[in-house]
């Protein structure tokens, strides 16, 4: 089934905010192996000038992909999601991500097009304080496969 075009511009409220916890950034530094001393130790971020320890680039991701949810689950869409891979990913910061940030996510549908029987859909996540201050914005791009797929 195509989806929905009438979705593009669509925009989805912060279902909620998000604490950045020193250990999950940890974590995540160690999960894609990487061994920055300000992803890891307080006193190395302190030293480089920031209040905490900095998340990893790629670690706004959680977010979005937690935001996005709403998007693919969302049913008047017609999006089949078992039949969903992830095509792309980018991101543009404002600035770094920090432990102790509480962050929401605005997820809305920038564009819906059709292409060698592939339904594309991007989505765009702005990021912010709770205050309102842009942190990062994310771009995802999800294709769902037609069915000739399987022929």
């Amino acid at each position: 089934m195509a989806l929905n075009p009438d979705f593009v511009g669509r925009t989805y409220a912060p279902a909620g905010s998000y604490l950045v916890g020193r250990e999950k950034v940890r974590e995540f530094a160690l999960a894609i192996g990487d061994d920055s001393p300000i992803f890891r130790d307080l006193e190395a971020a302190r030293a480089s000038g920031y209040a905490d320890l900095v998340a990893p680039p790629t670690f706004a991701v959680i977010l979005a992909l937690q935001s996005s949810r709403v998007v693919v689950r969302d049913p008047e869409l017609g999006l089949d999601y078992s039949r969903v891979v992830h095509g792309e990913q980018r991101f543009a910061y404002a600035r770094p991500i920090v432990a102790g940030d509480e962050l929401v996510v605005t997820t809305s549908i920038e564009s819906i097009r059709t292409a060698a029987g592939n339904d594309m859909i991007t989505t765009r996540g702005d990021i912010a304080s709770l205050d309102g201050e842009p942190v990062v914005t994310t771009w995802s791009l999800l294709v769902a496969r037609g069915a000739e797929a399987d022929a």
